[in-house]
């Protein structure tokens, strides 16, 4: 098909993965292979996906042996945004996102544009989800928050009990460790996302 879309910082390639299955030419820039500070992008791109690390802009960050690090968390941000950016000037996209777990990148970025609960795309948990950028918003499920299921989601915002809410630090990546179950985009939002943006 020959579309490139670069998926920053895209770990396992989760949010990726439905434009791999169908054929799209897709780069996922992530550690330790890729980093994206210094990731040089190719030209033509058709469309980018960027979910950089959450740790230091997450609500759930209260541990004070390693304190939040506002400047530290936004450097890889900027650095996506950098990605994005060249590839604007060059070519135009047909669409570009970048997610991130709501908390305090809302205070840097401002209001996103569209915000998610996985248990929307049939998964089995909770975590409001943010995005930014320029794309088509994909279809939510219609999901009664009344259900008992849906109301201890929304109560715990932890889901499965096998989950855990810590999520690797950028050395941790470098370091192969693999990420939370939870830090793994949902297989129903990533294929209603490529179904809205092909």
């Amino acid at each position: 098909m020959n579309k490139i879309i670069l998926d920053l910082c895209g770990g396992t390639g989760a949010w990726s993965k439905p434009y791999k299955d169908a054929g799209y030419d897709v780069r996922n820039i992530t550690l330790p292979d890729y980093d994206v500070r210094t990731y040089q992008p190719p030209e033509n791109v058709y469309g980018i996906l960027a979910a950089p690390p959450c740790t230091m802009f997450s609500f759930a960050r209260t541990t004070a042996k390693t304190p939040r690090n506002l400047k530290e968390g936004m450097e890889i941000v900027i650095a996506c945004l950098n990605v994005i950016w060249d590839c604007r000037y060059r070519n135009k996209l047909a669409f570009w996102a970048l997610e991130n777990p709501m908390g305090y990148l809302r205070q840097f970025l401002g209001k996103p544009i569209f915000t998610f609960q996985p248990y929307e795309f049939e998964a089995d948990y909770s975590k409001k989800t943010d995005l930014w950028g320029y794309f088509n918003t994909p279809k939510k499920m219609k999901v009664n928050v009344k259900d008992s299921l849906f109301k201890d989601l929304i109560k715990n915002d932890y889901g499965h009990p096998t989950n855990r809410r810590t999520l690797p630090s950028i050395s941790d990546l470098i370091a192969g460790q693999e990420p939370a179950r939870r830090a793994i985009t949902p297989t129903g939002f990533a294929k209603a996302f490529f179904k809205a943006n092909k």
